[in-house]
């Protein structure tokens, strides 16, 4: 690379070189052979081969395992307000294509899968909700936040506030704090309440953005809530982990005879069960406040079938490699307690939203559990989450969510 740049150079691996010519946007601590000193956290920086050919540029971590996280590839992009309102509209057209009238409640931004490493983004209705786990993110948000609003607005979506749920520990390993409120808009006034409703699948839910899981609302299994609903006419179903009761409620609408949501959180139940008399639907549903795990043993030893749906979405068993091994042996016991309580011909959802279980170890899981069950798996459907998470397949971090439709043969 002979051409004087304005970004500090630092010199990258072999093996880092191949990593990133191979598509990967992360650049480890170990593979960086040597950098300039005095580099502040979360600034641009070129990354370069040891020969000295230009791999791209990207934002500095001083205190993350992931040293850099490029953003492009092209030595020829100024990484001002008009790249990365290009690179919002980009991602606005590609929501508006791929989830048609469901724009309205969806994940406007997808960390890496967009462009915007660490950056979460998230609309429910008049709210835009972010999560920043990156301190090159940290660094340019108050640019960014206003110019997601500015992008949105140009289609006529108003947007009355933007909140931060940066309440994440994961913050401090790029050396930021955690905290959650209101982003300042330019001096508008923000919005009287966190809380606002939604419409999903025809189905109404109040989303909390302040202090509900996450951003507030799971986005990313919207569709699979929909496969359920469609499988649930007639039906007998337990949904476990119900959270704010998704799942239930679909399959409730879908014409479920009886729906029973589960969660160990009151709170959650109580939410669950608010949108279900939001939506008309308490007379065919009832909400339990237990242990998952707990619940399943003690239905298992009175005997009888009394569901004949079954739905698992568990929060994730593991977050890292190291608990890989002790998160499979927690999802073929709930799945394995699950299978034992279907009949024949029953109905079994299942899902897992962590990124370190991949769909072979699941998958490999599922047929140790059903064998163990006595019990054969008819698959209806293998589906993934929502394309407004869309999937960078050089970047298998964003490949995370497995979800399962059986019939129990």
């Amino acid at each position: 690379m002979k051409a004087e740049r304005a970004y500090p150079r630092f010199i990258i691996t072999a093996k880092g070189t191949r990593w990133v010519e191979g598509g990967h946007p992360w650049i480890y601590a170990q593979e960086v052979v040597s950098a300039p000193e005095g580099v502040e956290n979360g600034a641009l920086v070129d990354a370069v081969s040891e020969k000295g050919k230009y791999l791209g540029s990207g934002f500095f971590s001083r205190e993350s395992k992931i040293r850099i996280r490029l953003l492009s590839r092209n030595a020829n992009d100024r990484f001002d307000a008009d790249f990365w309102r290009r690179r919002i509209r980009y991602a606005w057209d590609y929501r508006k294509t791929v989830m048609g009238a469901d724009v309205s409640c969806c994940r406007v931004i997808f960390g890496e899968a967009d462009g915007f490493p660490g950056l979460t983004v998230d609309r429910f209705e008049n709210l835009l909700v972010t999560q920043t786990l990156s301190v090159g993110m940290e660094c340019i948000k108050d640019m960014l936040f206003p110019l997601l609003v500015e992008v949105l607005a140009e289609d006529g979506v108003v947007i009355d506030g933007v909140y931060e749920r940066n309440d994440a520990a994961i913050r401090a390993l790029e050396g930021m704090e955690q905290g959650k409120g209101w982003f300042p808009l330019g001096g508008r006034e923000t919005p009287a309440s966190a809380v606002t409703e939604i419409c999903e699948n025809g189905v109404y839910y109040r989303v909390d953005v302040e202090n509900g899981q996450k951003t507030g609302f799971f986005l990313d299994q919207k569709y699979n809530r929909l496969a359920v609903a469609r499988l649930a006419r007639g039906r007998r179903v337990l949904d476990c982990f119900t959270h704010t009761g998704s799942f239930a409620l679909n399959a409730a609408r879908g014409g479920a005879e009886h729906v029973t949501a589960v969660d160990i959180s009151q709170s959650a139940i109580d939410m669950a069960r608010a949108n279900a008399v939001r939506n008309g639907l308490e007379g065919r549903m009832d909400f339990l406040t237990a242990d998952v795990f707990d619940l399943l043993t003690e239905l298992e030893k009175k005997g009888g079938k009394p569901y004949d749906f079954i739905i698992l979405d568990p929060p994730a068993f593991t977050k890292s490699r190291k608990t890989v091994k002790s998160a499979e042996r927690g999802y073929k016991d709930i799945n394995l307690r699950a299978l034992r309580l279907l009949p024949r011909g029953g109905y079994f959802a299942t899902a897992s939203c962590s990124h370190f279980m991949p769909s072979e170890l699941f998958e490999k899981m599922l047929r140790s559990a059903a064998l163990d069950a006595g019990v054969e798996l008819r698959q209806i459907e293998a589906r993934q989450q929502s394309p407004d998470h869309p999937i960078l397949w050089n970047v298998p971090e964003t490949d995370y969510l497995k979800f399962y439709l059986f019939q129990v043969v």
